[in-house]
């Protein structure tokens, strides 16, 4: 049986400029909205031309700032989606939301559109660090924004970013316990990075922001799991946790390396062996559409080998591991071909990784070290 296929509709508009994403060219005032509601329906029609017969899991509408998409085109799209495809039963359609007052205002509205679920980005539960994350809610509208949330939506998550600078154990442990008595299903709990380009970067090349060190990171990481599980949302991602059977179902389809077709500005898909990605700019991505009925700038066969390494980097992300006959089927070749097996015995053997025949997993000690771990065993091809 086919798995159920994942639909991504990305929404690059902001309102307000982001000192940690590089997607400030994208704020806008105005927007033709019918221009954009139906070159987004073209661009879903051309994927759904290139994946007949299949239904769809899940959709969810990200970006900049989608929950100031007009409910009427986030109707159209699901009308258009389910008229191509069809939807599976209890199908997951999630949007990404700003905890601000203007945005839940259109909850009501959303959620009669089809939404049923909402991630919100709360990002954190003190307003100094909010006004240090450049947010432009505080504390009291988020949660607000929340409340409104939950009465609205059958599912409900929300995320907050940790290790930030000068934050001590006993600060988060209070901000998490905090952050669980609000009875989501739901939570995604990232460690602070910085990204290239952004003002956060600036800040730390001048040595002005100094993110935890290695072992106050991995304390913050061993804290956030231990509570999260003790409270009955335990990791099922490195970063995500949820109360069983409130995973999020469109991430599990990119974790466990399922198709998925992507729309919009700047949307990555993954669908029968093809990478696609769309033009980034949405001028750009606007004039694609018109002229080729889609957004489409690249679209790449992967080779086997390159989406068995792609399904084993995702894979083991997530505390179910993967299952390494699959990997090999993927990657046309047997295991040890792709996957470096005394790297993954020594591994196992310091606690880090589990293998029970074809099934291996990162542990819980291993997950604070992934990248290291994948680095160890990724075979690197021969070469001649």
């Amino acid at each position: 049986m086919t798995d159920p296929l994942a639909l991504y509709v990305h929404w690059p508009f902001c309102v307000s400029k982001c000192p940690y994403c590089d997607f400030n060219s994208h704020v806008r005032e105005r927007v033709d909205q019918e221009m954009w509601r139906n070159a987004l329906l073209a661009d879903l029609a051309h994927e759904a031309s290139i994946l007949p017969g299949r239904r769809l899991g899940s959709i969810f509408f990200g970006g900049g700032t989608p929950s100031l998409m007009p409910p009427a085109t986030v109707a159209a799209l699901l009308d258009a989606a389910e008229r191509a495809w069809g939807f599976e039963p209890g199908i997951e359609i999630t949007l990404e939301a700003n905890p601000s007052s203007v945005e839940a205002a259109r909850f009501a509205d959303l959620a009669a559109a089809g939404v049923n679920r909402v991630s919100l980005g709360l990002q954190a539960l003190d307003n100094e660090t909010l006004a240090f994350l450049g947010r432009a809610h505080d504390v009291t509208e988020g949660l607000a924004a929340l409340d409104t949330a939950q009465r609205v939506f059958e599912r409900v998550s929300f995320d907050l970013i940790y290790a930030r600078p000068d934050q001590g154990l006993a600060d988060w442990h209070a901000e998490l316990a905090r952050a669980l008595s609000f009875g989501t299903e739901h939570l995604s709990l990232y460690q602070l990075t910085i990204e290239p380009g952004t003002r956060f970067q600036t800040e730390a090349l001048a040595g002005r922001l100094v993110l935890p060190d290695d072992d106050r990171a991995a304390d913050l990481f061993e804290l956030t799991r231990a509570l999260t599980a003790s409270a009955g949302m335990p990791a099922y991602e490195i970063s995500n946790h949820a109360r069983p059977g409130a995973e999020s179902r469109h991430n599990l389809t990119y974790w466990r390396y399922q198709d998925y077709a992507g729309i919009g500005p700047g949307a990555h898909g993954r669908r029968a062996g093809v990478a696609t990605q769309r033009r980034r700019k949405p001028e750009n991505w606007i004039e694609a559409v018109a002229r080729n009925s889609h957004g489409i700038e690249l679209e790449d066969a992967l080779a086997p080998r390159e989406r068995a390494i792609e399904a084993m980097l995702m894979g083991l992300r997530l505390a179910e591991g993967i299952d390494l006959d699959r990997i090999a089927t993927l990657g046309e070749q047997p295991i040890d071909k792709l996957a470096d097996g005394p790297a993954i015995e020594r591994l196992a053997a310091q606690g880090l990784l589990e293998r029970d025949g074809a099934h291996l997993r990162a542990t819980d000690a291993g997950m604070p070290v992934l990248n290291a771990i994948l680095g160890d065993i990724v075979r690197v091809p021969e070469t001649t």
